[in-house]
């Protein structure tokens, strides 16, 4: 078995597709529209999916804010380095939540960000 996407269901396609691609980084791997149910899809991710998971997002056609919940926690991508990815974030505009700095009662360099529809999305510092 194998991990193959998450599924987050967004206000705003574009807002979201532009958000994982131009300051995420990812790349619209393919979209579809199913006119019968009023929804799109659209795959974005770092990799092919034969062997990368991968992100679903899926906008219900007039549906534009979810309540998050409270069992969501959030998405967690390896950086190189998280400050400096927090800084390219927020010069793209992004929104950094956290600035990178040690996880409380560990060493390992953590941040966060929040993407469009205030899903929170982790970076976790590579280790050296």
């Amino acid at each position: 078995m194998r991990l193959l996407h998450t599924m987050l269901r967004v206000g705003d396609l574009q807002r979201s597709i532009d958000f994982y691609t131009r300051i995420l980084g990812m790349k619209v791997l393919r979209q579809s529209e199913n006119t019968e149910y009023k929804y799109t899809l659209a795959f974005v991710g770092y990799g092919d999916e034969t062997s990368n998971s991968v992100l679903e997002l899926t906008y219900n056609w007039g549906v534009d804010k979810y309540d998050l919940g409270t069992a969501y926690g959030h998405i967690a991508l390896e950086v190189d380095s998280a400050a400096d990815a927090c800084d390219r974030i927020r010069n793209a505009g992004g929104k950094v939540t956290r600035e990178a700095g040690p996880v409380k009662g560990g060493t390992t360099v953590i941040a966060f960000v929040e993407d469009p529809d205030g899903y929170k999305v982790e970076l976790i510092e590579r280790h050296a």
